[in-house]
């Protein structure tokens, strides 16, 4: 069961390397229009702001994730399959939301993005095309 906690903990370090990056992205962005942020106001951005919001679908995959591997209780192979999954939908499905939108266009704009998207997608499965 330790090599499934170490799987979840790569993941949600992986993650967090993007979220990061994704998170900078965006608050760059908003220090453009409205100078610049204190770490404490990115905090309150990122939990209460709209311009925010589509960033906190991944918070919270990377906040599930923690909570299993800190858990003492043995994490069921089905949990941690349906959160591989859920990490792969959010990705990689390209349906239309605002996380996809957004997420596309940080895509296209930052190699280092696209290096982070890249180590993370090698720990997903691949979609099925009904997902």
């Amino acid at each position: 069961m330790d090599s499934e906690r170490a799987r979840l903990r790569d993941l949600s370090q992986r993650l967090l390397r993007l979220h990061g990056l994704l998170l900078n992205r965006e608050r760059r962005s908003y220090e453009r229009r409205h100078g610049e942020l204190q770490s404490r106001t990115l905090l309150e951005l990122l939990l209460h702001d709209e311009e925010f919001a589509w960033l906190r679908s991944l918070s919270g995959l990377v906040a599930h994730i923690d909570e299993l591997v800190d858990d003492d209780q043995p994490v069921p192979e089905e949990v941690i399959e349906r959160v591989f999954g859920e990490a792969a939908r959010l990705l990689k499905s390209g349906e239309q939301s605002a996380f996809h939108d957004k997420y596309r266009d940080a895509l296209q704009d930052s190699p280092e993005i696209v290096m982070a998207h890249s180590e993370v997608s090698k720990l997903l499965p691949r979609l099925r095309a009904d997902c």
